[in-house]
């Protein structure tokens, strides 16, 4: 899915900021903001619940947030949900190696994983929806700048009579 059928974009992310203290140990401080374009391309209102956004670094969850409080969105409609996401003090222990050596470089990689709960009204279904947008965003760290991102897009339906 790509292009206009995607059901969930990250349509922007900025980098607030960053700083890395290394003595003693590798100390994290990081804030993202985000801003994710929900798109229902059905001919029927969607109703999402939550916005859950999360950021990792090489396959390790450094932090997440939830954001959005839930919404509707009209038949072929579009929403856009804002969320920031701010890690202060994460010691970076099992990964101090890697972080170095991404210091070193000028760049770091982060995993932010973005993703969407809701249900579709069908007449006497509903139809529960999981989407997500993975992201691999490369941070230049002396900049403060966002290098580059690549992103994927997941959605996870089933069908299920509503009691």
């Amino acid at each position: 899915m790509t292009g206009k059928d995607e059901f969930i974009r990250l349509t922007r992310i900025r980098l607030n900021r960053i700083g890395i203290r290394t003595n003693p140990r590798p100390i994290l401080d990081l804030s993202f903001s985000i801003t994710v374009k929900v798109h229902n391309r059905d001919f029927f209102s969607l109703t999402y619940d939550t916005l859950a956004v999360s950021v990792g670094y090489r396959g390790r969850q450094l932090g997440f947030v939830t954001g959005g409080g839930g919404g509707r969105i009209r038949a072929r409609g579009s929403s856009y949900v804002d969320a920031t996401l701010t890690i202060d003090g994460f010691e970076v222990i099992y990964d101090a190696f890697y972080l170095l050596e991404d210091i070193a470089k000028g760049v770091i990689p982060f995993d932010t994983d973005t993703r969407v709960e809701g249900k579709l009204g069908l007449f006497f279904f509903t139809v529960p929806l999981k989407a997500t947008v993975s992201c691999e965003v490369y941070v230049n760290i002396n900049q403060q700048t966002i290098v580059r991102q690549d992103c994927y897009p997941k959605i996870f339906c089933s069908l299920t009579i509503m009691q």
